[in-house]
């Protein structure tokens, strides 16, 4: 079986800023993935169309990033049995709260996982996790990391308890 990959889609190219992270984070990873701009109203039979058709063309996952009316998550995940990540994007004058209202609050039967406000590096490491529950090669990497994560937090505080002992 081959390596799923990711499908990262923004509906605006204003928010690539944002998922620019998590483009980075899965590269880090070697998987393979790919970006798109698609909008959930102003091309939302491009959208339905990809995700239709995103289990066939070797997708494993789908992080959706989003905006204002922050729909494309749900529009994705009404269309495909994929699991699908939203990034609600901070990209009006509520800070991002309305793009997280509309990509959380999704109806039953169609879920969409939600990361924080302009989360885009957790996405991808969620949508990491989620391919390395089948690929055991990332998984092990997934663990490396996790065990750098808990080494340098153990670091920080051998320094905080070296400093506190000099107070």
């Amino acid at each position: 079986m081959s390596a799923k990959k990711v499908a990262v889609i923004m509906g605006s190219d204003s928010d690539w800023a944002v998922v620019k992270k998590a483009v980075v984070e899965l590269k880090s990873y070697g998987v393979e993935y790919e970006c798109h701009i698609m909008s959930a109203h102003r091309t939302p039979r491009l959208v339905c169309d990809f995700a239709e058709g995103a289990k066939a063309a070797g997708f494993g996952v789908i992080i959706c990033a989003a905006g204002m009316a922050a729909h494309l998550a749900g529009v994705v995940a009404g269309h495909t049995t994929l699991p699908v990540i939203g990034i609600p994007c901070s990209s009006s004058n509520l800070d991002g709260l309305d793009a997280l209202l509309a990509t959380v609050q999704m109806p039953s039967g169609i879920p969409v996982a939600t990361v924080a406000v302009d989360g885009a590096k957790n996405a991808a490491i969620l949508a990491l996790q989620i391919l390395a529950v089948s690929n055991e090669a990332l998984a092990a990497q997934l663990s490396v990391t996790k065990r750098q994560m808990i080494d340098q937090i153990a670091e920080k505080d051998r320094k905080l308890q070296t400093e506190l002992e000099d107070l």
